[in-house]
């Protein structure tokens, strides 16, 4: 099944995109970031979805909060920490409400960063104990599990973009969990999740650590049911629209796909998107 993001078209309410897309054709919709709070939000969410036969999703930082803050899972700041268990919590609970069965949030970062700084260059600073931070993650997870099982919805971790230049700007450490396999297996080692493969980042964060993309994409992608898709430079997630014979696109076409929900995060025009 293909879904697309929401974040695909740029309206400051989340009723205005999911019309946009309704109006180009689409009916699978995944609810993401990019847009305000409202107060009629979910009325109209649950609306939509009984007048236009819609199938939701809702990804990472949607339904958006009352003030923005970063996500992070797997922060050392309590305050933080405990913002971004109860934000999930909300996720999830909405997802329930608009009949979703699945929700992906993104795997933890080593550092606490504004919003703004999300998928740009990330001023230097002191990273926390890559220890501490799989283990926050880890009893993160672990109550969010719990809460997702009571409201029927199934939970991803999705693999962050790690790019080149916030790889130098931290020297050369990787201030992400889970960025390629490797860094997968330690989050497992931590806890049991279902992983959402953004091939997008994949890709970048190979040709930033120098990996075997083919090898990588090849051993996340049979771990996991549940994709996102984009093309890109492999320097930077651009969130462009597939082009042929693109490494991205070579690596789909020789991957088993049958059966895996797919999301498309295809940003700017909607006839490129469809």
């Amino acid at each position: 099944m293909i879904f697309v993001s929401s974040s695909c078209v740029q309206n400051q309410y989340i009723v205005d995109s999911v019309r946009e897309l309704i109006n180009a054709g689409f009916r699978n919709i995944e609810l993401s970031g990019g847009t305000e709070r409202y107060l009629d939000l979910e009325r109209d969410l649950i609306s939509l979805k009984a007048n236009y036969q819609l199938r939701f999703q809702l990804h990472n930082y949607f339904p958006p909060p009352p003030s923005h803050f970063m996500l992070n899972l797997a922060s050392l700041n309590d305050g933080i920490f405990r913002k971004s268990i109860e934000f999930c919590k909300q996720a999830i609970t909405l997802s329930a409400k608009v009949g979703g069965t699945r929700y992906g949030v993104h795997a933890g970062f080593l550092m606490d960063f504004s919003p703004r700084e999300a998928g740009k260059k990330i001023p230097a600073q002191k990273l926390n104990s890559q220890t501490l931070g799989l283990k926050r993650f880890g009893i993160a997870w672990a109550e969010l599990e719990l809460f997702a099982k009571d409201h029927n919805v199934k939970l991803y971790v999705e693999n962050n973009v790690l790019s080149k230049k916030n790889f130098e700007t931290f020297d050369k450490k990787n201030p992400f969990l889970l960025t390629d396999y490797n860094s997968f297996l330690d989050l497992r080692g931590e806890c049991e999740f279902n992983i959402l493969c953004d091939v997008a980042h994949l890709y970048v964060s190979c040709t930033t650590l120098g990996l075997d993309f083919v090898e990588e994409s090849s051993r996340l992608l049979g771990e996991s049911d549940y994709i996102h898709v984009s093309d890109n430079n492999g320097f930077e997630d651009q969130n462009n629209t597939l082009e042929s014979g693109s490494k991205i696109v070579e690596i789909l076409q020789i991957q088993a796909l049958t059966g895996k929900t797919i999301t498309l995060e295809i940003y700017g025009d909607v006839e490129l998107l469809q």
